[in-house]
């Protein structure tokens, strides 16, 4: 990630993430240590299409979109090393994934991932979905690179 200034805008995201506009669930990348970790940040706002509205309720963003924004912070971090530039990134698998407390529209959620193994095709990432400093979700993720 050396050729890449942080922080990375949403432009930059387009550039390293084959996901557009709805489906690009991350805002902002603030931090990164390559091979290491890296900080995403996700803005809920009230217009997001997938928000779930319960009956008098205030709109919550499903634990669903918020595992795919995870994986989407992690899948930045090895997308953009030089040698994976132009591949795929395949979802395998989570383990150990808890939801502790809903995220609401006007949140704004601190996403960080963080390399467990990493070989040259696959590996796994530990992730956290922070909101005020309080974990909303954490879990171990599988990938492989195609």
């Amino acid at each position: 990630m050396t050729s890449l200034a942080l922080p990375l805008d949403y432009a930059a995201i387009e550039r390293i993430l084959p996901h557009r506009y709805p489906f690009l669930l991350v805002d902002r990348v603030t931090e990164c240590e390559p091979d290491k970790r890296i900080v995403g940040v996700k803005n809920v706002s009230l217009n997001e299409r997938y928000l779930w509205h319960g009956r008098n309720e205030e709109p919550v963003l499903p634990a669903t979109i918020l595992t795919e924004a995870i994986a989407q912070v992690g899948a930045i971090l090895i997308l953009s090393k030089p040698e994976n530039h132009g591949k795929l990134i395949l979802f395998r698998g989570m383990e150990r994934l808890r939801f502790r407390r809903p995220v609401y529209a006007g949140s704004v959620v601190e996403i960080e991932a963080r390399v467990k193994r990493l070989r040259s095709r696959m590996g796994q990432l530990e992730g956290f979905a922070r909101v005020d400093g309080n974990v909303v979700v954490n879990g171990a993720m599988t990938f492989a690179l195609e």
